[in-house]
């Protein structure tokens, strides 16, 4: 998949199929329309193209509603749309001078002229342009003019996946991972760089690779204890994952870290990839650091059995 960042870097194509969206989290309610983009592309000689806009709107409408917290980074959307075998991903920066631009510059200055849109994909509900005034009916009623043909997404395919960005990230917050990776089609993941900690993790048997996730709008899920599958140096882990405070230590900022089974390697300085199965507990409070070890390998346990059943 070519990746382009801004509007001035695409050149037009012969037969482009288009359809435009944030794709946070690019869940299996979007891959039912980035599959039907890829299906008609090539049914029709064409090369399928998405139009992203990055920061996330809301982000940049909003600047004093700073909750918002994405299922996916630009680059695991990339990752995901490429898997999905989209051709083209132009990224359009939104900033507010994009959002002042009309439904009707939309149509010439982007579908038209910069893409050469000859099949555009949108929901029955889809608005777009300042103010959401574009809509499906005038798209419809004017496709002749602006020279393609506009394929709808029915409402009852819509709702029949009952899937959204919104339901997903809740999921998530109440640590409901199950329900999150059946929205999503997969696993949720974080991905970070392996950071120092203190190392206390070590003495009581509980080596951990302490996470430092570097997008500040990445979504971290509801604290505790989960079974995990970790991915380093191109091999596939199981392990357990602990996101909290770590209240034994008093410590009040956030912690992400992940004791990796059957590992032993430095990966100081690394990215590593941590899949999320299930979570199975609550983070605990324990009076000491032997009684945490206790704890710990009975929770080793329970991941294990759960991770010999995913």
């Amino acid at each position: 998949m070519k990746v382009y960042n801004s509007i001035e870097e695409f050149t037009p194509l012969n037969f482009a199929v288009v359809t435009s969206g944030t794709f946070d989290g690019v869940h299996y309610g979007h891959q039912q329309i980035l599959r039907k983009v890829s299906k008609i592309a090539t049914e029709n000689n064409g090369e399928s193209v998405i139009i992203t806009f990055w920061p996330h709107p809301r982000l940049v409408l909003f600047p004093d509603q700073q909750d918002l917290k994405l299922l996916t980074t630009f680059e695991e959307k990339v990752q995901l749309l490429t898997d999905l075998g989209i051709d083209h991903l132009l990224k359009i920066p939104f900033t507010r001078e994009f959002s002042e631009l009309s439904s009707q510059e939309f149509i010439d200055q982007i579908l038209i002229k910069i893409l050469g849109t000859k099949k555009l994909v949108i929901g029955y509900d889809h608005r777009f342009g300042k103010n959401r005034e574009g809509s499906f009916d005038h798209l419809v009623a004017n496709s002749s003019r602006y020279g393609f043909q506009v394929v709808e997404i029915p409402k009852q395919e819509i709702d029949s996946v009952a899937v959204s960005s919104s339901k997903i990230r809740k999921a998530l917050q109440e640590g409901k991972i199950p329900e999150a990776n059946e929205y999503l089609g997969r696993p949720y993941s974080l991905e970070g760089i392996v950071i120092k900690g203190n190392m206390l993790g070590r003495k009581i048997g509980f080596p951990t690779a302490n996470i430092e996730v570097r997008d500040e709008y990445k979504l971290i899920p509801a604290d505790g204890i989960y079974a995990a599958r970790i991915t380093s140096r191109q091999k596939q882990f199981g392990g357990m994952l602990y996101i909290g405070n770590r209240p034994v230590l008093q410590q009040s900022q956030r912690s992400i870290e992940v004791n990796i089974f059957d590992f032993n390697e430095d990966i100081y300085g690394e990215i590593i990839t941590i899949k999320m199965i299930r979570r199975i507990r609550d983070e605990g409070y324990f009076k000491s650091m032997e009684e945490l070890g206790l704890q710990l390998a009975k929770d080793k346990e329970i991941v294990k059995q759960i991770l010999l059943k995913e």
